[in-house]
């Protein structure tokens, strides 16, 4: 079978390698269909991705066909031919974080794509409660991991209806963010170096105010914000400049989520984080009931994600094209890839 294989950073290799075994006990065997390209493995490629070895084959947001059923001591109303996504995440279920409901941080936590082996080949194992079955079309499936990150960040939130809330950083993470604090009832302002993403996210998602993260950003809060400084900031660019600055941007007794990872250690002003009784938020994977949340709102088609898919290519056409796809002004979105 055909795999990609992220051999070190910079360099990926189709090849052809072996299919998995017949699938275990409470193990599925996949056919992946689609597969969305993320910021971790973007990062991955750049040698910055925090948790990660190489060779690894990259690959977590999966739309996926189910072609065999191993033995089941589950139960399972699965069926072979069924349309699938992939919960990648997979949780222990027996450490402190998951007996507490915390699947998502499990202590010995290991990601799909990130701590072993992705969807970025054609055939894949994966355990039998981590697949999502679904009548939704590729696209979709292939989004609803990328989406359940920012439904997850955004309930860690709470945000109240009304309140002020920025987004700094709209790549695909931070538009999850700005539309799920819509649909909280939020009054969302985004950020962003790029005046594509900054275009993209008053065209779909309708939102008025956008500002360009390096022209007087705190002024033209304060401009648009009645009380002054929004009551919630998302860090979405996993940029260490961005996130240590996103502490000033936080009214007293707000909330700061960082959404985005960074390979390094974020520092602040002690006196200042007190003076506004800042909370400081980590927002890491999703959960079930985040998975739950997206699978419906794409299902009710009360969002169309459609426009955000702004490269398809072939598993040939991503080895070639993948580098340029870090570079600045390729105004990519989200890219798919599609055996």
């Amino acid at each position: 079978m055909k795999s990609i294989i992220l051999v070190e950073p910079g360099v990926l290799r189709l090849e052809d390698t072996p299919p998995p075994n017949a699938p275990g006990v409470d193990e599925v065997q996949v056919r992946i269909r689609q597969v969305g390209i993320c910021g971790t493995d973007l990062h991955a490629f750049q040698g910055n991705q925090p948790f990660f070895k190489y060779p690894r084959i990259l690959g977590h947001e999966l739309a996926a066909e189910i072609v065999q059923i191993g033995p089941t001591q589950q139960s399972c109303t699965l069926l072979v031919g069924d349309r699938c996504c992939i919960q990648p995440y997979l949780n222990c279920g027996k450490c402190g974080a998951c007996q507490r409901g915390f699947e998502n941080c499990c202590e010995h936590m290991q990601v799909i794509g990130v701590h072993q082996d992705g969807g970025m080949q054609e055939l894949i194992n994966v355990p039998l409660d981590k697949v999502r079955k679904s009548n939704l079309d590729d696209d979709a499936l292939a989004l609803v991991e990328m989406l359940s990150i920012g439904a997850h960040a955004v309930r860690r939130a709470q945000i109240i209806p009304g309140e002020y809330v920025m987004v700094v950083g709209v790549g695909p993470i931070g538009l999850g963010v700005s539309l799920f604090a819509q649909q909280a009832g939020a009054q969302v302002i985004v950020a962003d170096l790029s005046d594509q993403r900054l275009d993209f996210a008053r065209r779909y998602l309708g939102i008025e105010h956008t500002i360009r993260a390096e022209q007087n950003l705190l002024e033209r809060l304060n401009a648009i914000v009645p009380d002054s400084l929004p009551a919630v900031v998302f860090d979405a660019t996993g940029s260490l400049q961005s996130m240590k600055q996103s502490f000033s941007y936080v009214a007293h007794g707000g909330r700061l989520v960082f959404v985005g990872l960074v390979n390094g250690d974020v520092t602040f002003s002690d006196p200042e984080f007190h003076r506004r009784e800042i909370t400081l938020l980590a927002s890491r994977n999703a959960t079930s009931q985040d998975f739950d949340q997206v699978m419906m709102l794409l299902d009710s088609a009360m969002v169309d994600v459609l426009p955000w898919i702004t490269h398809r290519v072939s598993a040939q056409q991503l080895v070639q094209d993948f580098r340029h796809w870090v570079e600045p002004g390729a105004n990519v979105v989200k890219a798919m890839m599609r055996f």
